[in-house]
């Protein structure tokens, strides 16, 4: 496995550096399928120094479109100019992941990493396929495996042989980073010390799965995109759109949208119109709207497909008994929290997970108007929750 530095940098030194964009290439991957993907390269950022016996390092897992950018950083003086902006620009956690933070990079050393089919620097379908797969090095498109969470973990994994990291002292997610948190603990129980799984459950449940067939359905049907073989025209961006609207519509509360938006019209022209087509838009709409301009114009159809396909098959207990008996394989710390105003996933669905643990494990709420999403919103929240549970002082 190779750990490939960011373009110009030195070997490792006394400047850290943090929040900047780096890969390792970690070799094939063989999938819970029995495909073995050639080729594997993790895109992955770092904030924080490992310490030299390996004990504080972090892992933190993006939910379903999210990238490596947790938090802000800084780039090595006379880096590139578009590499420092990068670095600089804010996280999505931010807040919550930083020097003085909850996750205190002064503390811990926190790895990022974009999932295996992503499309933000890690191997996915729109990889160069290797030649053995098309010798003229064309996109993956339709040929790209199905990933599993589990696969998912296992790419970490050897991602964490790359970097030095024997075991992590938190491994934590939201949504689906939640499941990949979960399924760590579960899949490589003596390499995880504490687990937070934040507004997640143990499987998916058959409403999440409608919801993301929706969406698959949404991408599958737009006439751009020829199977998933559209990287020499263009991108289905009106489906990938959709895939977002009904997507975002889970996100958020109904309460949210309500006091947001209402019945309000998008600016001075009415929603009644002679014909249904020369109507204005109500204000949710441009909303919806704006989210999914957003997401089209950063996200790749397939990855979306790839990551979505891998949440609906979310199930820590595939193949391993029952829920209990599976989560019996765990033996860390525990962080279980809902978001009380979450559609998408149930605080119920926390409930059911929390009592399946080993020991008593009671479940957290984050309190939010702001329905799933409040996972990524409440972070002063959620950075007591850490420290008052699985991020103590040792």
């Amino acid at each position: 496995m190779t750990v490939v530095l960011p373009r110009g940098a030195a070997a490792p030194g006394p400047v850290r550096e943090d929040g900047v964009l780096r890969h390792a290439e970690i070799g094939t991957l063989e999938l819970e399928s029995g495909f073995r993907l050639p080729g594997v390269r993790l895109a992955y950022e770092t904030w924080g120094t490992l310490a030299p016996d390996g004990s504080n390092a972090v892992l933190v897992e993006h939910a379903l479109t999210g990238d490596t950018h947790v938090a802000s950083g800084r780039a090595r003086p006379g880096a590139p100019a578009d590499e420092q902006r990068a670095a600089e620009a804010g996280g999505w956690w931010e807040g919550l992941v930083g020097p003085g933070a909850a996750i205190d990079t002064d503390r811990w050393f926190v790895v990022c990493a974009n999932i295996v089919g992503g499309c933000y620097g890690s191997t996915g379908p729109a990889s160069p396929a290797p030649p053995e797969v098309d010798p003229e090095g064309r996109p993956w498109g339709s040929r790209f495996p199905m990933i599993t969470i589990r696969d998912a973990v296992r790419a970490e994994e050897a991602l964490a042989d790359a970097l030095g990291v024997g075991a992590w002292r938190l491994v934590i997610g939201g949504s689906m980073g939640g499941a990949r948190a979960l399924e760590w603990a579960v899949t490589v129980p003596d390499r995880v010390r504490a687990c937070a799984v934040i507004a997640a459950c143990a499987q998916s449940s058959a409403e999440q799965i409608a919801w993301g067939q929706a969406q698959n359905l949404a991408i599958r049907q737009d006439p751009d995109f020829r199977g998933g073989d559209y990287y020499d025209g263009p991108a289905p961006v009106a489906g990938l759109g959709l895939a977002r609207r009904i997507a975002h519509v889970t996100y958020r509360s109904a309460a949210e949208l309500h006091h947001r938006f209402g019945r309000t019209p998008q600016g001075e022209r009415d929603v009644i119109g002679a014909r249904p087509a020369e109507r204005g838009r109500y204000q949710v709409e441009s909303y919806l709207d704006h989210q999914a301009s957003k997401l089209a114009g950063r996200f790749d159809a397939n990855s979306y497909l790839v990551v979505n396909e891998a949440l609906m098959s979310h199930d820590v207990a595939r193949g391993r008994g029952t829920l209990e008996e599976a989560l019996a394989r765990a033996s860390c710390e525990w962080l279980v929290a809902a978001v009380d105003s979450d559609r998408l996933y149930l605080p119920h669905e926390s409930d059911v997970l929390a009592a399946a643990l080993p020991g008593e494990v009671r479940r957290r709420t984050l309190t939010s108007p702001s329905g799933h999403d409040g996972f990524l919103i409440e972070g002063p929240q959620l950075g007591k929750l850490l420290v008052e549970t699985v991020l103590r002082e040792d």
